[in-house]
C-alpha cells in the first residue's frame, strides 16, 4: 500500500492486490466476481492477499469497468409477515455472497401509486435486475401495470404465463402435511388457513384438499384467518372446528392460537385434536406441546432467486418456473386419532 505525506494513508487497488498474491489483476477481479473456473490454491491466495490489505472494492470502477452497478432492487408487499421478510433476508444473504448489494422497497398498501414509485425509485438506483415478493394476487396485479423491462424475477410458487418465478411448493407442502395426518388414521381434518388473497394460502388450501379426495375423504371444515395467532386463538375458541380430529393451520401462528384457545377448553393437543402447522417458525419447536409443521428452505429459494436473477442479467435464458420442495418437521403436536372408523 502506497504512502503520499501530502494525501496520507492511500487505499489499495486491484493491481496491489494482483501484486501480492502473484497473479493477473483480471485474475483477482475473476476471485471477487465468483468466477468458477479458478484454481482453489490461487483462489485462496488472492482472498488472503485481499484480507491481509483490507482491500475493498470501489463500486464506481467497478460500475465503469462491467457496466453494472451490482445491485440487485426488491419490491416486497407485506414485509412484516414471515414469508415476505424471511425471503428478503435470503436475497440478501445471497447476494452477499456473490459481492452484490440490495436495494430494497416495502409496500404495504394496495396502491397503484405505491408500487409505481417502489419500482421507479429501485430503478433511479440503477439496480441491474429487479425481484418482486408479492405475495398477494392484488399487488401482484398492480405490480403488472408498472413492471419494469429490465430482468425481472418474482417469488411465487405458482408458475405464471407472463413471468418468470420461483418459489417454495407451498401445495405440495400442504398435501405432505395432510398425507401425514391421514397416516395417523385421521379422517375428519379441518383447515385453519391464511386469507386466500394470498398466493400462499391459495395453494396450502388447494393442497389440503386435494389430499382428502385423494385419500378418499370428504373435505373438513375450512375457516379463514389472518396468519395471525389471535385470530388462530378466535377460531378455536369459536368451535367452528369441533367434530375434527385434525387441523392443518395456514401457518405456526394460526396454530399457536389454536393451541392456546383448545387448552383453555379443556381440549388437549395432540389426545383430542392433532394440530400441523406451516413454515417452522424457530419458535415452534418451543411450543406445548412441540408443534409438527412444513419447513420451508427460505436459504435455498433466496440461492436459486439470485442465481436466476444473475443469468438474466448475463442474457442466459433461464426456466419460467423453478420450486423449492418443503419438508416435515414432525414433533409432538400430533398423534394416532382416537375416532378412527
Amino acid at each position: 500500500m502506497s504512502e503520499d505525506g501530502s494525501r496520507g494513508p492511500q487505499k489499495p487497488s486491484i493491481y496491489d492486490v494482483a501484486r501480492a498474491a502473484g497473479v493477473s489483476h483480471m485474475t483477482v477481479s475473476r476471485v471477487l466476481n465468483g468466477h468458477p473456473n479458478i484454481r482453489e490454491s490461487t483462489r485462496s491466495r488472492v482472498l488472503t492477499a485481499i484480507d491481509e490489505m483490507q482491500y475493498t472494492r470501489s463500486s464506481i470502477a467497478r460500475a465503469l469497468a462491467t457496466n453494472r452497478t451490482m445491485r440487485i432492487g426488491v419490491l416486497v408487499d407485506s414485509p412484516v409477515q414471515w414469508g415476505p421478510n424471511s425471503t428478503l433476508r435470503a436475497i440478501e444473504s445471497a447476494a452477499r455472497a456473490r459481492h452484490y448489494s440490495v436495494s430494497s422497497f416495502a409496500t404495504s398498501d394496495e396502491d397503484a401509486e405505491t408500487i409505481a414509485a417502489g419500482i421507479a425509485d429501485l430503478v433511479a438506483q440503477g439496480i441491474d435486475a429487479l425481484c418482486v415478493i408479492a405475495p398477494r394476487s392484488s399487488a401482484l396485479e398492480l405490480f403488472r401495470e408498472h413492471g419494469s423491462n429490465m430482468p425481472t424475477l418474482v417469488i411465487k410458487a405458482e408458475p405464471d404465463p407472463h413471468l418468470h418465478t420461483v418459489g417454495v411448493d407451498q401445495y405440495a407442502g400442504a398435501r405432505m402435511a395432510v398425507r401425514h395426518l391421514i397416516d395417523l388414521g385421521h379422517r375428519e381434518i379441518a383447515h385453519a388457513s391464511g386469507p386466500l388473497d394470498w398466493y400462499d394460502a391459495r395453494a396450502r388450501s388447494h393442497g389440503w384438499r386435494d389430499e382428502l379426495r385423494a385419500a378418499g375423504l370428504r373435505e373438513g371444515r375450512l375457516v379463514q384467518g389472518d396468519w395471525t395467532s389471535d385470530t388462530g386463538y378466535e377460531i378455536g375458541l369459536s368451535g367452528q372446528l369441533d367434530g375434527s380430529t385434525a387441523v392443518f393451520a395456514g401457518n405456526d401462528q394460526t396454530a399457536l392460537g389454536l393451541v392456546h384457545a383448545f387448552t383453555d377448553r379443556g381440549i388437549r393437543v395432540p389426545d383430542d385434536v392433532s394440530i400441523i402447522g406451516f413454515d417452522d417458525l424457530p419458535e415452534t419447536r418451543h411450543f406445548l406441546p412441540p408443534l409438527t409443521t412444513v419447513r420451508q428452505d427460505f436459504t435455498a429459494l433466496g440461492a436459486l432467486a439470485l442465481r436466476l436473477l444473475m443469468a438474466a442479467i448475463d442474457g442466459e435464458d433461464t426456466p419460467q418456473h423453478e420450486l423449492i420442495a418443503p419438508h416435515l418437521i414432525v414433533r409432538d403436536s400430533t398423534s394416532g386419532s382416537l375416532h378412527r372408523p
